[in-house]
């Protein structure tokens, strides 16, 4: 009777195959496989990528250190190294701008937007990085800023990190100064009184779309709904669960702007 018991039970455990809620599914990586391997690394691939890719997802989704991860992973240096090397391939921005051409069209529009938002996130900087960290006049925060540019699905289209003295306007600078091709399209651009200013008349000058600053009204001092402008905001609600952006992990600010991108392709 123990015997069988005994032998219910393995059946049982090995049916039952422990499953992260970070893991992705079978239909997701077959759209990300293709495109993570024509990214360039330094060595042959030595692990499992679909395992590398899923330990990534875990430490993005519940902020532990890569030391700390199963052993059921590869070894943290590699899954390390495979995300380094895809962050400064820019493999995550490739792949998050795709994923987006391939939802616009999958509802109905053209894969390149014509109209989007700016708004941007402040981010508190974690104790044992010692790197120097800036302080924001308004919230007294030392650690640094995500500005994130939406589209009108509220999707992530692009992000410039910058320390968190620097004023919005020229992180605006930042991240209209590298627009991809997929702008080629872009008619109007929607942005808070956080960033009028001079930045509206060098607009004005380098590109052709519209740059249009939506502000509160002056009677108003309760919450006041403005059109098109909190969009953006539903973007930044999407990766608060993210607990590895909560805070600022990172010392290099290209590998805080992948991390960015890899939260919103897992959305995606």
């Amino acid at each position: 009777m123990c015997i069988c018991v005994l032998a219910f039970c393995k059946i049982m455990t090995k049916k039952r195959k422990k499953r992260y809620p970070s893991k992705h599914s079978e239909g997701a990586w077959r759209c990300l496989k293709p495109l993570l391997l024509t990214s360039k690394v330094d060595r042959p691939w030595q692990v499992s990528l679909r395992q590398v890719v899923n330990a990534i997802l875990k430490v993005l989704k519940t902020g532990c250190q890569g030391r700390q991860l199963p052993c059921e992973f590869p070894a943290w240096s590699a899954i390390y190294y495979y995300c380094y090397c895809w962050s400064c391939d820019w493999a995550w921005e490739g792949l998050n701008h795709t994923l987006c051409s391939r939802l616009q069209q999958w509802v109905g529009r053209h894969q390149h937007q014509t109209a989007t938002c700016l708004d941007r996130q402040s981010v508190t900087k974690a104790q044992r990085c010692r790197d120097l960290g800036a302080t924001t006049p308004a919230s007294r925060s030392t650690g640094r800023k995500r500005h994130l540019r939406g589209d009108t699905l509220e999707l992530l289209l692009a992000v410039a990190v910058t320390a968190a003295s620097r004023q919005d306007r020229d992180g605006a600078r930042l991240l209209l100064g590298h627009l991809p091709g997929g702008c080629k399209k872009l008619r109007k651009f929607w942005m808070d009184g956080g960033y009028a200013g001079r930045v509206v008349d060098w607009v004005a000058e380098r590109f052709r779309f519209c740059l249009s600053v939506l502000l509160r009204p002056k009677e108003s001092r309760n919450f006041v709904l403005l059109p098109r402008r909190w969009g953006v905001e539903r973007t930044l609600s999407w990766l608060y669960p993210s607990r590895h952006l909560n805070e600022r992990y990172e010392r290099l600010t290209r590998t805080d702007e992948a991390w960015v991108y890899i939260a919103m392709t897992r959305i995606m």
